[in-house]
């Protein structure tokens, strides 16, 4: 696969999300509170209920519940959702705790422009309930993982992980709310690096930039 750079001067992010969103929430804070060039433009949900079309409501986010009980396939679901999203004019995608698998007109739509964050080191415990699969493997370190997607699942290439011990008596719970802090550190994170250009593709590896170097500090007169 021929290299390419990703990015924009000013990144319209949409977000998927099926419950708490609490990586959205890391997302709109990060964006609203730091040097990141990118908005949160709109948060699409397939949940009616999901806390995180409240919040995106009370922070003055578009939130739309797109019901997939109304579209016949998923193809149709789908379909409705690449328009919500272009309709927003969406440079990049974020799935943040979004329930549904993705059809492959979806992903080739947003292809290098769709990222998601999984609670362990992948490629190691894809799937769902990695919390679990690494306690049960026994494993000292576990983690988070932010990477684009592609056509299979948690299988896209990697921006940036994060090492989480794995405790003596840990249970899945303590487990997932340490790897979520994690989460929410290196999520906005992988945000800001696609917002400044910075990430490139090539073949299975994502290539970082080296940033612009701080500008001298001024003296004192």
């Amino acid at each position: 696969m021929p290299e390419r750079s990703i990015g924009a001067a000013r990144l319209r992010v949409g977000v998927l999300a099926s419950g708490r969103g609490s990586n959205l929430r890391a997302l709109v804070v990060a964006t609203r509170a730091s040097g990141v060039r990118a908005d949160v433009v709109v948060v699409v949900s397939d949940r009616a209920d999901a806390d995180a079309l409240a919040y995106a409501r009370v922070e003055g986010i578009p939130a739309v519940h797109l019901d997939p009980r109304q579209h016949p396939t998923r193809e149709a679901h789908d379909k409705a959702l690449i328009g919500v999203l272009d309709e927003h004019r969406v440079g990049l995608v974020c799935l943040a705790g979004y329930m549904r698998i993705l059809t492959p007109e979806l992903v080739r739509h947003f292809a290098g422009r769709l990222l998601n964050v999984h609670p362990a080191l992948l490629p190691a415990f894809p799937g769902l309930h990695a919390q679990r699969q690494a306690l049960d493997h026994g494993v000292r370190v576990t983690g988070a993982t932010v990477h684009f997607v592609d056509e299979g699942v948690d299988t896209g290439p990697i921006v940036l992980q994060a090492a989480v011990p794995v405790e003596p008596g840990d249970t899945e719970e303590r487990l997932a709310a340490r790897i979520l802090a994690e989460e929410h550190r290196i999520y906005p994170e992988a945000v800001r690096l696609f917002a400044e250009g910075r990430l490139a593709i090539h073949g299975r590896t994502v290539r970082i930039a080296p940033g612009a170097p701080a500008p001298p500090a001024k003296e004192t007169p």
